[in-house]
């Protein structure tokens, strides 16, 4: 079975370096779109893919070489990053809601964030196959990250469209904080390993 091992183990680093890619043009764009729009939701969602890029990474290098000790330093290093994503992300939240900021939604973000929700989905479901069939649990958390971040660009999703629809303005950094509350049990998960 060392044969099967070694091609699912191949699955799951074309599945990361799929994630990787996707996530490296969403981290521009999604910059460049939280910039023009003055979205929290936008920039949350574009630093949880910074997070991704980099989980994504240590997937990969763990995948390249797995053992005890790599599994838990790399469960680790996503965990920090997430907090610091929620502590970040919780800040900014607050600010836009006390100010009353408002974000002006764009189509560009409406259709970024629609699309990525359907690519995250499917990468997901691969990843817990492949991760299920390895007993890995880097690749099995790694592809749960994957799964809320199908789920948080469907909350962005919404955010921006209750903003653009119904001049909801709140929504936006509402959204905000539905990704705080992944980030913080994304963290916690990880660092407990």
């Amino acid at each position: 079975m060392p044969a099967d091992r070694a091609r699912l183990r191949r699955a799951g680093i074309v599945l990361e370096i799929i994630t990787l890619a996707w996530n490296v043009v969403g981290v521009v764009l999604l910059g460049l779109l939280a910039y023009r729009s003055s979205s929290v939701a936008l920039l949350g969602f574009g630093l949880d893919s910074l997070i991704e890029i980099g989980a994504s990474t240590v997937v990969i290098w763990e995948l390249t070489g797995a053992d005890e000790q790599r599994q838990r330093l790399g469960l680790r290093l996503i965990g920090i990053a997430f907090g610091l994503l929620a502590v970040y992300l919780l800040a900014q939240a607050v600010v836009a809601l006390a100010s009353g900021h408002r974000a002006i939604p764009l189509q560009g973000g409406i259709w970024w964030t629609a699309l990525t929700a359907v690519v995250m989905f499917i990468l997901a479901f691969g990843k817990h196959r492949v991760g299920r069939a390895l007993r890995d649990p880097v690749l099995l958390t790694e592809g749960r990250v994957t799964l809320v971040d199908g789920i948080l660009a469907a909350a962005v999703l919404a955010g921006i469209l209750l903003n653009a629809l119904l001049g909801l303005w709140w929504a936006d950094p509402v959204a905000g904080l539905v990704i705080v509350a992944y980030a913080v049990r994304e963290a916690v998960h990880a660092l407990r390993g």
